[in-house]
């Protein structure tokens, strides 16, 4: 996975899983340009970049300007798509917004990179949202497709624009499909981007952390590092051209368990079971955890953090930054 001397391109670069990844990209001498578009819902904060922004390009544009993006993918030898709307229940309410963002401006940049600059390398951040409800777990990359919600057939269709153009233009592409990552940097001010987000503030707040159900719902977490391990291993291999990778952990737990062992880390707080919201429950899909064994035997990936070091370091960046993020309107 050597970047160094590459010129690189990041979709919501000062977003989350973004601005992690380009922090490692720096550390290995890549020329790295980050692209974002700042709208407050979709978890940009520019703290995410504080401490490597003179070592970086920032261009604050939307990807659904084609003209900018032509623009800027212009010699740059890898592009790591990130930039999306994540939120499933902003997609219900404004599908023609989650449509725009999720596939429509994901064909127009993959319309530029054919015509100006077919040797790019692409990794598209997919989803895990797209399997819809598991009909067996854990769920591999052959598991029907049934997306519950308008976020996830969206994703699906940008995630097939790779493909496709891999497949046809020789545009090398691949997408991995991620699973409830979370670490610093990631939007704390509510659920639109993990719910563990919001989870950490109400810890930390010494607030009741809101366990939907009976919080029996299984689920596995990756920490970022681990995700932008996976991005690059990705990124590095003619292997996965065309392929779609789904990630995931060996560590599978309920979320009542989840809460329980946040709140065990030493932080204060408590939990309480609500409700399901009806909206919520309508898309929620119950039990879900990856087999990831494909992308482990193909390239060598498997998480390295495990939940409690994952969690605990997590808690710790809020409870030293919760200033940059609390009232920040990312």
């Amino acid at each position: 996975m050597d970047y160094s001397n590459k010129k690189i391109l990041i979709t919501g670069g000062i977003g989350f899983i973004g601005s992690n990844l380009a922090r490692t990209l720096v550390n290995q001498g890549a020329e790295v340009t980050l692209v974002d578009s700042l709208t407050p819902q979709y978890g940009g904060n520019p703290f995410n970049i504080a401490d490597i922004r003179d070592k970086v390009s920032v261009n604050i544009c939307d990807v659904r300007d084609s003209y900018a993006m032509e623009y800027l993918l212009k010699g740059q030898d890898y592009l790591f798509n990130l930039a999306g709307q994540t939120s499933h229940m902003d997609s219900m309410s404004d599908p023609q917004t989650d449509l725009a963002i999720n596939a429509t401006a994901q064909l127009s940049i993959l319309e530029a990179c054919r015509k100006i600059n077919p040797d790019i390398k692409i990794v598209f951040a997919s989803t895990r949202q797209l399997y819809g409800k598991p009909d067996y777990l854990p769920v591999d990359e052959t598991h029907p497709i049934r997306p519950v919600d308008v976020n996830g057939i969206n994703k699906l269709a940008g995630e097939w624009y790779h493909l496709l153009y891999n497949n046809v233009y020789g545009i090398r592409a691949c997408a991995l499909r991620l699973t409830n990552t979370y670490g610093p940097g990631m939007r704390v001010k509510d659920a639109r981007q993990t719910f563990l987000g919001i989870w950490i503030r109400l810890l930390l707040e010494r607030k009741p952390i809101k366990v939907f159900g009976d919080g029996l719902q299984l689920r596995d977490f990756n920490y970022v590092d681990d995700c932008v391990d996976a991005l690059l291993l990705a990124g590095a291999s003619e292997q996965a051209n065309g392929k779609v990778y789904n990630l995931g952990s060996t560590e599978v737990i309920s979320l009542k368990d989840l809460a329980e062992k946040m709140i065990s880390l030493g932080f204060g707080g408590n939990y309480e079971l609500v409700p399901f919201p009806e909206e919520r429950k309508a898309i929620d899909i119950g039990d879900y955890y990856s087999d990831f064994s494909l992308i482990a035997s193909e390239l060598g990936w498997s998480p390295k953090i495990d939940l409690d070091d994952g969690l605990d370091q997590t808690i710790q960046y809020y409870k030293s930054h919760s200033e940059q993020y609390w009232d920040f309107a990312n």
